[in-house]
């Protein structure tokens, strides 16, 4: 039953409620008032049969439910009390007891309802995420026709293969590729990242993220259900659904409480009825059986999970598995796979030199003018560090070199860039201070390109390339790497506070590529490890070799070769912006590429277990320490609890439970920056 029908169950169960209570001779002898009306003994009979009827339905049809599955829980336990109490109430207006129960029986079912709309609110606030990630699409889409001619359809008229228009401030409808502009994306209702991205020719966009400051042109990819917020849909789905060792900690433990609630019941009701009391008899075991109905129980784990994947989702964390979520808080390694992960997966300029009295602005010039038309990633990369600067210069009669470099003429001067093979193929001179350059850099592992001016040629345009004539002479040298993600460096550091015992990395570069790498993310020599020249193939035996050791080992990847690896994992971690198949061999995903989100894991999954633990633990201490009082264990003492204020503090321990899984709002998810 949804949380508005309850919400009106409820409201209507509390306006017949009042009236059953003012008109009740228990409430009134309290209070020292006195109502005399036509029918006044008619209201606790008619109106609380009402609520008993109306009011206590979701409960009695819940109890058979339960009796018919075979699985004996929390709407059994509430049926059988509002029973037990009706009858007693239909007893007591019969003549056969003398007892004023209806008041107790109308709170008792109005209590109740309150209760569990306030569960089924909280439960459903939290999956609302669902609905949430569904708002994030546009109603519709503007296809833009053969001519040219724009006009707009429904999101289910899309097809792969379509050109949409994405104006300024609107929303991508379907997941697709940037056919024309340039535009900051607002994507952190798929990533968790705040800042907006930019995106360009070539560059994936998807579905629900917003282009914030210029219009875009995109072919579509991917439409409905194979679109990347439909995916995160189905994972939130699955993860709040599923089911972990705490949930069934508490289905056990609800399933006991049922054996322990009832035999209390008959315990006390025969100890009451024996001892020649049979008003009390009936009115502890009613109090025994409300004050045993689990709701906190029932709300301890389902409230935790349902919030935790929702607060997740929306900071760019996607459970695919909960059980996963669960174990990570016990992992004690994480291995790292190095390209795409902790670096960017792409070559930047890290250093530049020059010689022949030229400074580093002119020989970068140089050299992106020589490399505009290569498309080799070390050359876009030289091409994309000059435009930053503003350093571009048009080239001439540009040549490739395969397997040494390019060649090009700038300024009426011929120049090559490339390495070691065209320094030895042109017999080319290097300055010492180049030499020294390259050296240092070579030893950290990075690539190393020259520029080579090899003066004019016989007929002024460079058109020969003759090793013999050309005089070559290195001007320039740069450095290129896989640079590191600044943010790499914080994901390491939060990993070793939080108590990871061994940081690992994995990568198939050669040693000295890695251990440079392993050094600017502060690896600890002897604590972390470095796994390098590694086959592809080979990855999944270092998981296995870590977990050999005792380790119990988290693996983050994202590519193809990391599957295997990622499935033997403890806790597979893939970044969003790797492979299906990486992604679908993970029980964690991360919709963006920053790896802090591994230490945001484990700080959900520490706090996650901790409130699902506490909730446990207060939803079984107060049935340990409320059942005997509910059974009259005190009442030599005086002290006794009615079954109205057994219902209120059974509801009362339903709200600390539930404030205590909201306290998870608390949690750090996205990175600070």
């Amino acid at each position: 039953m949804d949380p508005e029908q309850l919400r009106r169950r409820f409201w209507l169960s509390l306006a017949l409620t009042v009236p059953v209570v003012v008109t009740s001779p228990m409430v009134m002898d309290w209070f020292g008032y006195s109502l005399d009306l036509p029918g006044i003994g008619a209201v606790g009979p008619v109106l609380g049969s009402v609520v008993f009827g109306y009011g206590g339905w979701p409960f009695l049809a819940g109890g058979v439910h339960e009796i018919r599955s075979r699985t004996p829980g929390m709407m059994l336990l509430v049926s059988m009390a509002i029973v037990v109490a009706y009858l007693a109430s239909v007893s007591t207006a019969l003549g056969l007891f003398d007892l004023d129960f209806w008041w107790e029986l109308a709170a008792l079912v109005t209590i109740m309802l309150l209760g569990h709309w306030q569960e089924t609110k909280a439960v459903g606030q939290a999956r609302g995420a669902l609905s949430a990630l569904a708002a994030l699409l546009p109603d519709d889409a503007e296809l833009i026709d053969p001519d040219g001619s724009v006009r707009r359809v429904g999101l289910t008229d899309l097809t792969v293969g379509d050109p949409v228009l994405v104006r300024s401030g609107a929303r991508v409808p379907a997941d697709g590729r940037i056919t024309d502009g340039t535009a900051e994306l607002d994507e952190s209702m798929i990533t968790g990242e705040s800042r907006p991205v930019r995106r360009t020719v070539g560059d994936r966009v998807v579905a629900g993220t917003v282009a914030t400051d210029s219009t875009l042109r995109v072919r579509v990819e991917a439409v409905g259900e194979e679109t990347a917020l439909a995916g995160i849909g189905r994972l939130v789905t699955q993860a709040q659904t599923a089911t972990g060792r705490a949930q069934t900690l508490a289905d056990r433990f609800a399933a006991i409480l049922f054996y322990v609630a009832t035999a209390t019941a008959l315990v006390t009701f025969g100890l009451w009825w024996t001892l020649g009391d049979p008003d009390a008899a009936v009115v502890r075991t009613v109090t025994v059986l409300v004050i045993a109905c689990p709701h906190a129980l029932g709300l301890a784990i389902p409230l935790v999970i349902a919030l935790s994947t929702a607060l997740s989702a929306r900071a760019g964390i996607l459970v695919k598995d909960r059980l996963a979520v669960e174990r990570m808080r016990t992992v004690d390694a994480v291995l790292f796979d190095k390209t795409g992960t902790l670096t960017r997966g792409e070559h930047t300029v890290t250093g530049v030199a020059a010689a022949d009295d030229l400074d580093e602005d002119e020989v970068l010039r140089l050299a992106a003018a020589v490399e505009s038309d290569s498309e080799h990633p070390l050359a876009r990369a030289l091409v994309t560090v000059a435009d930053e600067r503003g350093l571009r210069t048009p080239a001439e009669d540009f040549r490739s070199l395969p397997g040494r470099g390019v060649r090009a003429t700038v300024d009426g001067i011929r120049y090559a860039v490339g390495g070691p093979a065209l320094l030895a193929e042109l017999s080319a001179a290097v300055p010492d201070v180049l030499t020294r350059a390259a050296t240092g850099w070579s030893a950290q592992g990075a690539a190393v390109l020259h520029l080579v001016r090899l003066g004019a040629g016989p007929d002024g345009t460079g058109a020969d390339f003759d090793a013999a004539t050309s005089e070559a002479v290195a001007v320039g040298a740069f450095a290129l790497a896989d640079e590191v993600r600044p943010e790499a460096r914080t994901a390491v550091a939060e990993l070793r506070a939080q108590g990871v015992g061994t940081i690992a990395m994995i990568t198939g570069d050669a040693r000295p590529v890695a251990e440079s790498v392993a050094a600017d993310l502060g690896f600890r020599p002897g604590a972390d490890r470095v796994y390098a020249e590694v086959l592809p193939a080979d990855k999944d035996r270092v998981v296995a070799d870590l977990q050999g050791r005792g380790l119990r080992v988290a693996m983050v990847g994202d590519g193809v070769n990391d599957a295997p690896a990622l499935a033997r994992a403890d806790v597979g971690i893939a970044i969003g912006a790797g492979t299906d198949v990486a992604i679908e061999s993970a029980g964690v995903v991360l919709a963006s590429s920053d790896p802090r989100g591994v230490g945001a894991v484990i700080r959900l999954s520490k706090a996650s277990y901790r409130k699902m633990l506490q909730n446990l633990a207060w939803a079984g201490g107060y049935n340990v320490v409320a059942l005997p009082l509910a059974a009259g264990a005190l009442a030599w003492a005086g002290i006794t609890l009615s079954p109205a204020l057994a219902a209120v503090l059974m509801s009362a321990s339903t709200i600390v439970v539930a404030l205590n899984a909201q306290l998870l709002r608390r949690v750090r998810l996205t990175p600070q920056e």
